[in-house]
């Protein structure tokens, strides 16, 4: 599956790295039966990737999406990847003006904050709704939201923040610009988490030196059960093991504060999938259920998946394939219902098991 790779400006006019998954671009046999150069997508996906990571580890989910009629849309986060590195290793890609394109000169690993990459994930909506959908007035495809980890937590956020405390829905004059959530293994707490102590410290420390970097390592061998996606996590050079004062301090107050406060703000008429392995060593399964246990959604759904580790996107044994059918048919059967057919059911909400142990 192809994609096409741009620099794109963004907010506090930071140049991000991006790429897009269009299935009326692909050459792949397998879309020539459900798209045709120029047709419009079933919906269009904004992917916001994890800590100290980037979206080229995700390329063989995105062409699973495009391949079933999906526009995705994703970008490295600010800090992170190619936005806070540079082509390391890629060459040159293009802006979209068709400039060679790079990144930002204050841009730099680790430098970045909560706020602000809420703030860069409704930049990224608004630029897959205007310049990748050309649509401005009549919203006419649906837009979903899908992170994993931080990202995971990031557009868990982001849902919350779409409309004002005292109201759990929007006003007819505002529609919500997403149409549902995906959200695996969010980052909602540590399954170990810091000791309190060196938590209180490191907030002070970073508001006197917020980009001050420190370790901040994940484990290769507990993203998942496979060995080459460990070796390969090793050895990618846009993976670092460290992260600033800042982002740590405030991505782990950031996924407190969802799960504390934060869901009382989710909107009852967006739709949620949540995803999480129960042997997650990085990120906890327990908070990522307490948390649809307690939001207030027509249609939520939290799919558990027995013995999977924190990458389901890269579990062996056909894990990963069942993480990408589940998401896809998900969204599917929510893009019909809001097409106008399909299900009438008003509510849904639903706990599942997404493999059995013995699988992994």
């Amino acid at each position: 599956m192809s994609f096409t790779e741009f620099w794109l400006p963004g907010p506090q006019g930071t140049q991000f790295y991006t790429r897009t998954y269009d299935p009326s671009l692909s050459r792949d046999r397998e879309l020539a039966s459900t798209s045709t150069p120029g047709s419009k997508p079933k919906a269009a996906i904004v992917f916001v990737h994890g800590f100290i990571e980037h979206i080229a580890r995700y390329e063989h989910v995105f062409s699973k999406w495009a391949q079933r009629g999906f526009l995705v849309f994703a970008y490295d986060q600010r800090g992170f990847g190619r936005t806070a590195l540079g082509d390391v290793g890629a060459g040159e890609t293009k802006t979209q003006a068709g400039n060679t394109g790079g990144k930002s000169n204050d841009s730099a690993y680790g430098k970045t904050s909560w706020a602000e990459q809420i703030k860069d994930i409704e930049w990224a909506v608004g630029h897959v709704r205007r310049e990748v959908l050309h649509e401005t007035e009549n919203n006419t495809t649906p837009i979903f939201l899908y992170g994993h980890s931080m990202g995971g937590a990031l557009v868990l956020a982001y849902a919350t923040s779409l409309i004002s405390p005292a109201s759990s829905s929007p006003s007819s004059s505002s529609p919500l610009p997403i149409s549902g959530v995906i959200s695996t293994s969010p980052l909602l707490a540590q399954t170990k988490p810091a000791a309190r102590a060196a938590r209180w410290i490191g907030g002070k420390a970073a508001r006197m030196a917020p980009w001050m970097l420190i370790p901040a390592e994940v484990k290769a061998q507990d993203l998942s059960h496979d060995p080459a996606v460990a070796e390969a996590y090793i050895n990618d050079p846009l993976v670092k093991y460290f992260g600033s004062l800042k982002g740590i301090s405030t991505m782990l107050d950031g996924g407190e504060a969802v799960l504390r406060e934060g869901y009382k703000c989710w909107p009852v008429d967006l739709p949620l999938l949540i995803v999480h392995g129960t042997a997650d060593k990085v990120t906890s399964h327990d908070a990522s259920y307490n948390f649809h246990q307690k939001i207030e959604a027509h249609d939520k759904t939290y799919s558990s998946y027995t013995d999977g580790f924190h990458e389901l996107h890269n579990e062996p044994n056909g894990v990963k394939e069942r993480l990408i059918e589940e998401s896809i048919a998900w969204v599917e059967a929510r893009v019909k219902v809001e097409g106008g057919s399909g299900s009438d059911e008003k509510q849904r909400s639903s706990i599942g098991s997404g493999v059995p142990a013995s699988k992994l």
